[in-house]
């Protein structure tokens, strides 16, 4: 039977309308104080029609805010700003997931709350640098090295703010365990260096991105909580090793036997980076239980070959639904797509964020 980007699909208990993703995307639309706006409730309804909404990464510790106005998820206050997301998007017959991303070294002190520190596994800095509102373009600091404490608080953050994301109206959360963040600092050895429990080997790299999967489980249940990975990616220094491939198997058989809903694959080959082998891809569709979701510089026809090939369950999009909040209708009827405007992906207010016109 041919399968179609358009039919419905049921993700755990979710029932999603169609196979279309909208892929997390920083938009940089929180307040200075990272709360939430009312702003970004319009922006993601008028998205609503995907069959699934991840919303952009939010940090579950003020010490993961590491980019200047996203969103944070960890404290009480942050509850109601979220629900008002959330109902706007239910309102419209949507669902929607939150993206939990702890920067972990990626940061600046500049961009994050007072009291809060940049930490990671190792004290390995970052090359390059990240811009500050206040200053400008700042290179990145050295990280401090994560105590057991550390590890063990955060660990907790991450549990903690599922719980909050479920008591926000959320359909539930997205790990990101991609893109060189906290988590997949742990996995790598370009930024992981330990000699202790949390590091040296892969079973021991890949502890902290399980114990946060099980530790978040048992607070909201595994059905509501996927993982973004990027097997062999390079953003944010990564470095693919002898291991990458052993790994990866390893994590997502972890988080299958959990039981865990989907496994959202990182490519951003599109865009310039290293492909990710097919084999990679081919073994976690293997070992994982759950929904497999692709990503990376998708079209309607490609995606379509690759659902029919039975390469993943769900394909998400990421620039194409930024610019087009009715990108499901344009595909479906093949209506010219609006393209986005690069130098707005990052500015405050709506322009290249809400105005984006839709044909209906």
């Amino acid at each position: 039977m041919s399968m179609s980007l358009f039919t419905s699909f049921d993700l755990g208990k979710l029932h999603l309308k169609n196979r279309m993703v909208m892929a997390p995307l920083t938009r940089c639309r929180a307040t200075a104080e990272h709360i939430p706006t009312d702003l970004m409730a319009t922006y993601y309804a008028q998205r609503a029609t995907a069959g699934l909404i991840i919303t952009e990464g939010t940090s579950p510790s003020p010490n993961g805010l590491g980019y200047a106005r996203i969103p944070g998820l960890f404290a009480p206050s942050h509850v109601p700003a979220w629900r008002k997301i959330t109902q706007a998007v239910h309102e419209r017959g949507g669902c929607i997931f939150v993206q939990l991303m702890h920067t972990g070294r990626v940061s600046h002190p500049l961009n994050m709350p007072e009291g809060a520190r940049i930490l990671a596994p190792s004290a390995v800095g970052l090359s390059g640098a990240m811009w500050t509102d206040q200053q400008g373009m700042q290179p990145y600091p050295t990280p401090g090295i994560m105590s057991e404490a550390d590890i063990g608080k955060a660990i907790e953050e991450y549990a903690a703010s599922a719980a909050l994301a479920i008591e926000a109206g959320f359909d539930g959360v997205e790990l990101h365990g991609a893109n060189g963040y906290l988590i997949e600092q742990f996995l790598n050895t370009a930024s992981n260096r330990r000699t202790d429990q949390w590091g040296g080997s892969m079973e021991n790299r890949a502890r902290f991105a399980i114990e946060v999967a099980t530790v978040a489980s048992n607070r909201i249940g595994a059905s509501r909580i996927g993982m973004r990975l990027s097997p062999y990616g390079v953003f944010n220094d990564m470095v693919a090793d002898a291991e990458t491939d052993a790994l990866y198997a390893h994590l997502v058989g972890a988080l299958s036997k959990l039981g865990f809903a989907y496994i959202h694959i990182v490519d951003h080959s599109s865009q310039g980076a290293p492909e990710v082998p097919a084999t990679i891809k081919a073994r976690i569709r293997e070992v994982f239980h759950g929904a497999l979701i692709l990503s990376g510089g998708y079209d309607r026809a490609r995606a379509e070959v690759d659902l029919n090939a039975k390469r993943g369950d769900l394909v998400a999009l990421g620039r194409p639904f930024l610019a087009n909040p009715d990108l499901v209708e344009r595909l479906k009827n093949g209506t010219a797509l609006n393209q986005p405007d690069a130098s707005t992906f990052y500015t405050p207010g709506e322009k290249g964020y809400t105005d984006y016109p839709s044909v209906t």
